[in-house]
């Protein structure tokens, strides 16, 4: 649990003293350790550590050694979480060596992703003794690392389940079932926002929202009544006015956010005159 997590409940989380490459540093007792690492700017390489999902370690890259009782043993930084005493080393040989193997294996089943290229590279790693993995009909383009994380917010956050693994071993890849368009997409495009290779594809056409990386799958957008630009996928618009407490006039919800914006500033000055706007909600 982060401190912002902690803070959301309203509970102050007991405060520890955690010890990364010998240097101490306070943390929120329970708070995942890699996100102590971040917050205090120390390096640590990770694809999918994402706060808002719960840390399950399937990348592999931040690995670290745990010091206890004069021992030392790897573990994910990820899964790894802040108590009183906790030492641990971010770069010995052994973590270098482990890591150095991964940015090879990633190189090879994600030969286009610059973000791997740049990353391997700041550990070191600039090629790989692995074949590489090219396929010319990927529509992740070649960039995924099955990390995961597009699956999670699609199952997790959003509730639509629209994507998932398909195939095994060697074969797996993410995309809709039977590789086919699909209806339960939403078109929110959280997929794409945690693609920490930037592997997920979208773009809106017109009246439409094309998910190209799934299947192509197509997602109605809504239209503003005011400027008649399309803005926001049709039903996950509904969805989140449905949400707004009090609800918002009709014609104040039929625009895009921008024009939405304009109209309830003009009706305040109004109502400020004694124009007579009366509320926007």
């Amino acid at each position: 649990m982060t401190r912002k997590e902690a803070s959301s409940t309203g509970g102050a989380k007991k405060q520890v003293t955690v010890t990364i490459n010998g240097k101490k540093y306070p943390a929120d007792e329970g708070e995942i350790l890699l996100g102590v690492a971040v917050r205090e700017k120390i390096a640590i390489p990770h694809l999918c550590y994402e706060p808002s999902l719960d840390p399950y370690g399937a990348c592999r890259l931040c690995m670290v050694e745990v010091i206890k009782d004069g021992k030392r043993e790897m573990t994910t930084s990820c899964t790894l979480r802040a108590a009183e005493g906790l030492e641990v080393v971010t770069d010995t040989p052994a973590i270098v060596k482990y890591r150095n193997v991964l940015f090879e294996l990633y190189l090879a089943e994600a030969p286009k992703s610059e973000v791997i290229k740049e990353m391997a590279a700041r550990y070191g790693v600039t090629k790989t003794r692995f074949l590489k993995k090219l396929d010319t009909t990927d529509s992740l383009g070649n960039k995924c690392v099955l990390c995961g994380l597009c699956v999670r917010a699609c199952n997790e956050i959003m509730g639509a389940g629209a994507i998932g693994f398909v195939n095994r071993g060697p074969y797996t890849v993410v995309n809709t079932p039977y590789f086919e368009p699909t209806k339960d997409c939403f078109g929110c495009g959280a997929c794409a926002k945690v693609c920490p290779t930037k592997a997920v594809e979208f773009e809106d056409r017109g009246s439409e929202r094309v998910m190209t990386s799934w299947s192509g799958t197509k997602v109605p957008l809504a239209r503003c009544d005011c400027c008649g630009g399309y803005y926001a996928p049709k039903a996950l618009a509904i969805s989140t006015l449905a949400h707004i407490t009090p609800s918002l006039r009709e014609e104040i919800a039929a625009l895009c956010p921008v024009c939405r914006g304009r109209r309830i500033a003009r009706d305040e000055i109004l109502a400020g005159r004694g124009g007579g706007a009366g509320s926007h909600g």
